[in-house]
């Protein structure tokens, strides 16, 4: 089996070259790649790509990911995460290959306090998730196989992440205040790698299970509460920090203006995933743990 991946140094695609690598042929991509064309804003040389490796299983996990940007960067966004999106759905639709694509919460419009399901009404605050919007509906419309998989709140030991900026402000700053009312789930790049690589394998063995599911890790937090999470699983390994987590004060939204307007609610409802694959998703405490063991030891 022939599998092309899209986007392999980001977080959630450094972790897929490890976890698809025992299914097939891997040929991982990113903007720079020379043999092929990796560069989702290069539409053509995409095409190409996908016609000339002829891969049974596409899995997009590169994007335009620049929240506050696409406000006024909006045709690169839609360019990206839109056009190119429906040229590997064109292209997935001819060759009969399943596309895996990675969605997010952002196409909701954030509000309420209910997890959003599969089936509810979309409504984007901002530019970048209406543009992650169209990707989905390309995908939807050419009519290929197809895995959207909507998730949130993304992280990983790997590059930057809200942890390590948490945990780097608290050692400088005398006081360090985060926002309290915006609601989600952190979830781990190696667990949407491996949930990615079961999904990969059920649907290939039958197709009836494509579709669109939104995977998190399971619960809820805020920012705020995130943070303390971080701070005080620090200080417990003998982390010095001039901030504890107690001593982290809570803010509204409305403190922190940003050009993109963000949710207050990016609960997502992972039960139609758990149910047709037959998986539990571990509580997000499990992989922020974990992650921050990683990165506490370097």
């Amino acid at each position: 089996m022939n599998i092309l991946l899209l986007g392999k140094n980001g977080q959630v695609g450094w972790e897929l070259q490890r976890s698809l690598a025992p299914l097939g042929s891997l040929l991982a991509l990113d903007s720079k790649s020379s043999d092929y064309c990796g560069d989702l804003s290069d539409l053509d040389g995409l095409a190409e790509t996908v016609q000339r490796f002829a891969p049974d299983v596409i899995v997009n996990a590169a994007a335009y990911t620049a929240v506050d940007k696409a406000e006024s960067e909006t045709d690169l966004a839609f360019r990206v995460n839109a056009e190119a999106v429906a040229v590997l759905a064109r292209e997935a639709k001819q060759l009969g290959s399943l596309l895996v694509h990675y969605s997010t919460d952002y196409v909701f419009a954030g509000d309420g306090e209910r997890p959003w399901c599969e089936t509810d009404a979309v409504a984007p605050l901002n530019q970048y998730g209406a543009s992650k919007l169209a990707g989905e509906r390309a995908i939807q419309a050419s009519g290929c196989l197809h895995l959207i998989l909507r998730t949130s709140w993304v992280y990983a030991a790997r590059g930057n992440n809200f942890a390590k900026t948490m945990l780097r402000l608290a050692r400088e700053r005398d006081s360090l205040s985060v926002i309290a009312d915006q609601f989600g789930a952190p979830t781990g790049a190696e667990l949407l790698a491996d949930v990615s690589a079961h999904l990969i394998r059920s649907t290939l063995k039958q197709p009836q299970l494509g579709g669109l599911y939104h995977l998190a890790a399971s619960g809820e937090t805020n920012w705020h509460a995130y943070a303390r999470f971080v701070l005080e699983r620090a200080a417990a390994e003998g982390v010095d920090l001039k901030v504890r987590g107690n001593q982290v004060a809570a803010i509204p939204s409305s403190a922190y203006p940003t050009p993109a307007k963000r949710p207050n609610n990016s609960r997502l409802d992972t039960q139609k995933l758990q149910k047709a694959f037959a998986l539990t998703l571990p509580e997000w405490q499990v992989g922020v743990a974990r992650m921050l063991t990683e990165i506490l030891e370097k």
